[in-house]
């Protein structure tokens, strides 16, 4: 029995040091998935609660011979992302792309640290903000493959389709990552 499932069982048998520990093992994934589906760290913080809530709530639902406790919990994960998604999508404001572009735009070429890392937060909002354009169903590919690098087999078993699809799925994400990318005016 791996790690993960053997602290399942130990929090199904009432140790709530265990609980500490699964969550503290995979707060930073979940929180990293959240925050590259949605792109607001609060946002990601809130969902990150929710989905330590549903697990607690749906422990006594993992199979450790289904599958392993990551792939169970990503698929939760994205079950809510996809929910708060779809509850929210008439909400959602979206920040003024042109105006990030402008900005960079009148940057000095200047070569301080201070300015690479201005560069760095810069080309991280831009990929954001692209990463914000896809459809959900290639967001959530591209993120677990290219961000929380996920095997095509977990992210499979998270997504519950075949494994073709899930490498249809980087494949049209990345294209369209990098057009979105181009549109908003990054040259690699």
């Amino acid at each position: 029995m791996d790690r993960d499932a053997q602290w399942v069982v130990e929090c199904l048998g009432g140790d709530d040091g265990a609980w500490e520990r699964l969550v503290r093992e995979h707060s930073r994934l979940v929180y990293a998935s959240c925050y590259r589906f949605t792109g607001q760290a609060e946002t990601a913080r809130d969902l990150t609660q929710d989905v330590f809530i549903r697990v607690f709530r749906s422990l006594h639902a993992f199979d450790p011979q289904a599958g392993g406790f990551r792939t169970w919990l990503m698929r939760l994960t994205r079950n809510l992302l996809i929910d708060d998604y779809r509850k929210n999508k008439k909400h959602r404001v979206v920040d003024s792309l042109e105006d990030k572009i402008a900005v960079l735009e009148q940057r000095s070429g200047s070569d301080s640290r201070a300015d690479r890392t201005l560069r760095a937060r810069e080309a991280a909002d831009l990929l954001q903000a692209a990463l914000s354009r896809l459809s959900p169903g290639l967001r959530e590919a591209v993120i677990l493959r290219d961000v929380q690098e996920m095997e095509y087999r977990e992210i499979a078993g998270t997504l519950a389709v075949p494994e073709g699809t899930v490498k249809s799925r980087i494949s049209r994400g990345r294209r369209e990552l990098a057009k979105q990318l181009r549109a908003l005016g990054y040259e690699a």
